[in-house]
């Protein structure tokens, strides 16, 4: 296994995962709006949304994407971890936590912290993040525009 940035891999290697993901949450995206991410997350130019994705010879795995922001509270940026998955076939294995630790080596120093959302309902997840992360207990409210 290792893990390198997703603008090494193809749209072809994370498609099927990112799927995957969508499905997972029962949400659906636009053929334009994955290529868009897609663009986004591994476009060089814009250092705000990048990724990593975890292989397995030539095979992805596991991706996360994770967008940089600035804030009113610190002076480095926060990096928002904003999707994280591992195909159902690798799962319990601990590339999760891998991927997620590779996100903090990566992020030490040049941000102020690492942070995320999961829904009330992904158990599985929280027993990990329970055990490398603090929850805050913050309630999140959303409008759509």
């Amino acid at each position: 296994m290792k893990i390198i940035p997703l603008s090494n891999c193809t749209f072809e290697q994370w498609l099927p995962l990112w799927q995957a993901y969508l499905e997972f949450y029962k949400s659906k995206l636009s053929s334009e709006q994955i290529i868009l991410s897609w663009k986004r997350i591994t476009n060089h130019e814009q250092a705000d949304m990048f990724g990593y994705a975890l292989m397995q010879n030539d095979k992805m795995i596991g991706f996360v994407h994770l967008i940089s922001h600035n804030s009113t509270w610190t002076e480095k940026p926060y990096c928002y971890l904003q999707d994280l998955f591992i195909d159902h076939n690798y799962r319990n294995k601990g590339y999760a936590r891998q991927l997620i630790e590779h996100v903090y080596a990566k992020c030490n120093g040049k941000f102020d912290r690492v942070y995320w959302l999961t829904h009330e309902s992904n158990q599985n997840a929280q027993l990990l993040y329970d055990r490398i992360a603090t929850k805050t207990g913050f309630i999140q409210y959303k409008k759509a525009l």
